[in-house]
């Protein structure tokens, strides 16, 4: 009889069913890539809203919060209702005790969340780049670095919600605070272009950083140091809290 497969193995099969699951379902679909889309086309032909773009075009100073706020529906909202419900069916109960475990499990669905990412910057890239987005090439790099970093964060997020709630209320929790996030969070909007204490609040979320290092990896090359501190210091104690709170059933 022959054993297991092997670890890697494992845990890429688990990634393709993760990112298999997510683009394969209509619901899913919707949040993760035309909802993005859509808010892009939408801000970028707008003409009754007053945009302060520092003298950047529409689209190259929208751009890159809309990438932000994609991924921010894959790593976080997609990721704690899936995993919210997979543990309410005894599905991460069942996975975690087979060769696959625990780690594999995570793993797998971390990978899979990228896998589902990369799709989003290629389908909203284009679209951008038909529209005359003209990204500053030196910070494509370190865009993809932001964006790990982002979804690192907000996947902790994801499973400290999905390991400590029920379903229904993960739902409920993870719509809804998409939509706090996305509207007073400083992703598609800059942290310094909210009103009041919002402002400063917004620089200290793991979203307005996210929606920070995009820009100005995107626009003007570099990736702030802030940002990156921020985005550690976020997934280090959502991570942690993750880890000490999260029950598999």
């Amino acid at each position: 009889m022959s054993g297991p497969a092997p670890t890697r193995q494992r845990v890429l099969a688990q990634t393709s069913f993760e990112a298999r699951a997510i683009l394969r379902n209509g619901e899913q679909l919707l949040v993760t890539i035309i909802v993005p889309v859509l808010v892009l086309v939408g801000l970028s032909k707008a003409t009754g809203i007053g945009l302060d773009t520092g003298g950047a075009s529409r689209i190259d100073f929208l751009t890159p919060g809309v990438l932000a706020l994609a991924v921010m529906t894959t790593s976080f909202t997609s990721q704690a209702i899936a995993s919210s419900f997979d543990r309410r069916n005894g599905v991460l109960r069942l996975l975690s005790t087979t060769p696959l475990g625990r780690g594999g499990l995570l793993a797998g669905k971390v990978l899979g969340v990228l896998v589902v990412e990369a799709v989003q910057v290629v389908v909203i890239g284009l679209v951008a780049l038909l529209l005359g987005w003209r990204p500053d090439p030196a910070g494509i790099a370190l865009a993809v670095v932001a964006i790990i970093l982002g979804t690192a964060a907000f996947t902790s997020l994801a499973l400290l919600v999905a390991g400590t709630l029920r379903a229904e209320a993960v739902l409920a929790v993870a719509n809804l605070l998409l939509l706090v996030l996305a509207v007073a969070g400083g992703v598609v909007v800059p942290a310094s272009q909210l009103p009041g204490p919002m402002a400063h609040v917004a620089l200290l979320l793991p979203s307005g950083a996210l929606g920070e290092a995009m820009r100005e990896t995107l626009m003007h090359g570099v990736l702030p140091a802030w940002s990156v501190v921020i985005l550690v210091g976020w997934t280090a104690a959502l991570g942690w809290g993750a880890s000490r709170l999260f029950r598999w059933h």
